[in-house]
């Protein structure tokens, strides 16, 4: 009798191939290739969020075990999965500390070209999770004034940590939101920033978002951004993806292709929650807490030095984040051919986080490289 399992798994899951062969029948289709008809006879289904698993795809199955390399998970219809017993899971907080990076990045991107003193900035966070506490260790650290957003949080946890959304829009020069996409509810945040949302700003402001694309309602992004309600536009993640909005790529200030988590640990980190989850629900024999072996390295020097005679504590800080990740390289690469949005994630190069890299910084005062190894940087 054959005791294997089938799955059937995203063919852009990396680290994932002969891991789970000693075990299991693997199929591994692009996300267009994961219909009714092949999932029908799998045991299980390593996803992202480019599958739709709901009904449609699931109805009739012998699928008992979902698990998606992503921390969002609106794309799996968690009721319908519950109601048929299917054992589903996310990945939550893999990739916050490379969306942590992407945020930096921007950030320091922006003030550079706009002569913007980010410590006399204040970021409202709207949505203080995994992500969102990460961005708001990185901005406490380099020293803007942060407001936190999150009434489930706020609910559970009382205190006077968290603000309204009101009283963040109030106050705050920059917004960035890491909400999950709740599309009903008391915490409903599709559509969350309406035009009604952005008639609230008392001034213009920085938005962010890389979060999901429906948080934010793209017409009236559009008027804000032509009436001035919004300065400058970061957007990572777009209503209709992959068939993005031409006219707000053209009103963004830097706009990419949904890769702010695509950092090579964080894939990492994904892959191992999904492949554990699996192994413990099947009592698969893998060896516990499996993790990737290899994780790449990029084409940049894992140690960071220069000297920093002449140089302020805000452009210290710039170099050596950018010098990590340079977000303007992305934006690049979207605005030259958005048809190939997809193919853009799915071959994306190798970032890594700022705990890969050393810092071995000339004249630098204790204070910048303090702040520096808070927020993940190593000593050389």
């Amino acid at each position: 009798m054959n005791n294997r399992i089938k799955i059937i798994a995203d063919d852009k899951i990396p680290f994932l191939k002969d891991v789970l062969e000693p075990f299991a029948d693997i199929n591994y289709l692009s996300p267009k290739e994961i219909t009714k008809e092949v999932v029908n006879d799998a045991d299980a289904l390593l996803i992202r969020t480019r599958t739709k698993c709901n009904v449609e795809l699931l109805e009739g199955s012998k699928v008992k075990f979902i698990a998606t390399a992503t921390i969002g998970y609106d794309h799996i219809d968690g009721a319908y999965c519950d109601s048929k017993n299917i054992k589903w899971l996310s990945a939550p907080g893999c990739n916050s500390s490379s969306v942590q990076q992407y945020i930096a990045s921007a950030l320091f991107t922006i003030a550079a070209r706009k002569n913007i003193y980010l410590q006399d900035q204040t970021l409202g966070i709207v949505g203080v999770g995994n992500v969102g506490s990460k961005v708001a260790k990185l901005a406490k650290a380099i020293g803007m004034n942060v407001l936190l957003c999150d009434p489930p949080r706020q609910r559970t946890e009382g205190g006077n940590q968290f603000v309204s959304l009101n009283k963040l829009i109030e106050k705050s020069n920059i917004i960035t939101f890491h909400v999950p996409l709740n599309r009903s509810g008391e915490d409903k945040t599709f559509h969350l920033a309406d035009e009604k949302f952005f008639e609230s700003f008392p001034e213009s402001k920085i938005v962010f978002n890389s979060s999901r694309g429906e948080v934010i309602e793209t017409s009236a992004l559009k008027n804000a951004l032509r009436n001035g309600s919004v300065s400058d536009l970061v957007l990572d993640v777009w209503e209709n993806e992959p068939n993005i909005d031409l006219e707000l790529l053209e009103l963004a200030y830097l706009a990419t292709p949904h890769i702010a988590g695509y950092s090579a640990d964080g894939k990492a980190n994904g892959t191992a929650m999904c492949v554990n989850g699996l192994a413990d629900f099947f009592n698969l024999t893998l060896d516990k807490n499996w993790y990737p072996n290899k994780i790449p390295n990029p084409n940049n020097s894992p140690i960071i030095e220069f000297d920093c005679s002449a140089l302020s504590e805000q452009e210290i800080i710039t170099k050596v984040i950018l010098d990590t990740y340079k977000i303007e390289e992305d934006d690049q690469c979207l605005r030259a051919s958005v048809r190939t949005f997809e193919k853009q994630r799915g071959d994306y190069p190798v970032r890594r986080e700022f705990n890969y890299y050393s810092l071995d910084l000339k004249n630098c005062t204790q204070q910048v490289l303090d702040k520096l190894f808070l927020v993940g940087f190593k000593k050389k």
